[in-house]
Formats: structure tokens, C-alpha cells, sequence
């Protein structure tokens, strides 16, 4: 809730300002974390589950010490980090324009809608036998693998907010002269963006778990391939260590495409 402070002079109007809001946004995240932190160490102190099956946080942060000094936990998060970009990027490229054409071609539409959402319904992890028999181990199999997580997922939802874009839109632009590209960026990208941003978020975070997934079984390096490779030597540590790093990174991956609200071109999308 906003709140309104007098300004200096009388007769002049009042000032509205969210600087307490921001503030009080800004602590709640932080009082969460310190709870869920006591609570990690109240059950760490009562000895419930043995101290190899359940670390302690002063044992967690001794585990990051260990691999940040090693240099390992920064190579294998850059390895995570260029996959998840590669498979991603490329299945959004790919996607955006072929929903956009899905979505103005109503025939089209109804011919492949079956066989896209056939694909959307498979478990990525379906294909992991086939992953690693085409692409061996390595890099390869997990962007293909996160691309297939993607692909159809923003294929889909780019295809279905097109369809569902009021004709009086595009009427209007074309009174006003607008024709082809502009078309495409003065009102269907405009209009289509928040649920596309929307999609891109959720996928994004689909893409950040499938890569783990991967790696355990199909990658030499990697987050994944830290974490099972900790679980092989009974570092549960080390574990944590990774597992919040993975979290991290994935909500900074979130906010990061929560940034694309604010361009002044999609925000109309939302505004409409």
C-alpha cells in the first residue's frame, strides 16, 4: 500500500512514494530465509537423522569452502550454465516463429496441434536412452534434451496466444496503414508477450531441472554430475552444496526473464 507524505510547503500537493513498500518487500524474503535457516539448524542440533544423511549447515558451508577453493563448483556451474543457455536460446529461436505461424494459419493449426502436444506430453527424461545412444556423453545429449523440454512447451503457448488475439487489433493497424512486419511488431508481439513470458519462465525452470537430470546420467561434469558424484563418495555436504547453487541460479533465471515485463513494448501486452 502506498503511503502519502505532506510535502515541505502548504497548498502544495502531497507526494505518494513506495520506498516503505519496497522495503518491507524487500525483508520478507530475507525473514523466510532466516527461518528456514533456524529451522535447518534446530533439526541439525536434535541429532534425528545421522550427520552423513543429514549435514549441518556449519558442515555445508565448510563443503563450500572446500569446492570453491578447488575450483570445481565454478567450472561445473559455467558447464550447467552453457547448456541450459544453448538448449534453451535455440528451442525459443525455433519455437517463437514456428508458433507465430501455427497461430496465423488456422488449418495448419488443427493438422499439427495433435502431434505438438504428443511431444509436449513426454517426459524429457524419456529421452535419455536415446540422448546418449545418438549424441555419447557430453554436452550434446543434455541441450538436446533441454530443447525437447522447450521446444514444443513455447511452440504451443506462442501458437495459442496468437490464435486468441481480438481480429479488431489487427483491423485497426491496418486502418492505419500497418502492413507485414509491422503488423507482426506493433501488435502481435506486443499483444502475445506476457503469456509468452510467462511460458519462457516456467520452461526456463524446467530446462534448469532437466539439465541436472542429464548430467547425472549422461555428463562428465556439470551440477547434476557434482551431485551424484558427492552421493558416490557420501558427501552430503557437498550435495547441499550444489542443490543450493542450483536454486539459486534458477531463481536468478526467473527474475532475470521477469526483467522483459518492464520493456515499454510488451508492457502494453499487459495493459490491453
Amino acid at each position: 500500500m502506498l503511503s502519502i507524505q505532506p510535502d515541505g510547503c502548504p497548498g502544495e500537493p502531497r507526494r505518494v512514494t513506495d520506498e516503505q513498500p519496497f522495503k518491507t518487500n524487500a525483508f520478507l524474503p530475507i525473514g523466510v530465509f532466516l527461518a528456514m535457516l533456524a529451522a535447518w539448524l534446530l533439526l541439525a542440533s536434535l541429532h534425528l537423522f545421522p550427520e552423513a544423511s543429514f549435514p549441518s549447515p556449519l558442515a555445508v558451508a565448510q563443503g563450500f569452502r572446500q569446492e570453491i577453493a578447488s575450483g570445481r563448483l565454478l567450472d561445473d556451474t559455467i558447464a550447467s550454465l552453457f547448456r541450459v543457455t544453448a538448449g534453451f536460446l535455440l528451442a525459443v529461436a525455433l519455437a517463437i516463429p514456428f508458433g507465430l505461424w501455427l497461430g496465423h494459419h488456422a488449418r495448419v493449426r488443427l493438422a499439427l496441434l495433435p502431434a505438438v502436444n504428443f511431444f509436449r506430453n513426454l517426459s524429457p527424461l524419456a529421452w535419455i536412452p536415446f540422448a546418449v545412444l545418438w549424441f555419447g556423453i557430453g554436452d550434446l545429449p543434455a541441450i538436446f534434451l533441454i530443447f525437447m523440454s522447450t521446444f514444443f512447451t513455447v511452440a504451443l503457448a506462442v501458437s495459442a496466444a496468437v490464435a486468441n488475439i481480438p481480429s479488431v487489433y489487427f483491423q485497426a493497424a491496418r486502418e492505419y496503414g500497418l502492413r507485414g512486419g509491422q503488423l507482426l511488431t506493433g501488435v502481435t508481439l506486443p499483444a502475445i508477450m506476457p503469456q509468452v513470458i510467462t511460458t519462457l519462465r516456467v520452461t526456463a525452470g524446467v530446462a534448469w531441472m532437466v539439465v541436472v537430470a542429464a548430467e547425472m546420467i549422461a555428463g562428465r561434469d556439470g551440477l547434476g554430475f557434482a551431485i551424484w558424484d558427492s552421493r558416490n563418495g557420501l558427501r552430503t555436504d557437498l550435495a547441499v552444496c550444489e542443490m543450493i547453487v542450483i536454486g539459486v541460479i534458477g531463481v536468478c533465471i526467473d527474475r532475470l526473464l521477469m526483467q522483459l515485463t518492464r520493456m515499454p513494448s510488451i508492457r502494453w501486452g499487459y495493459e490491453r
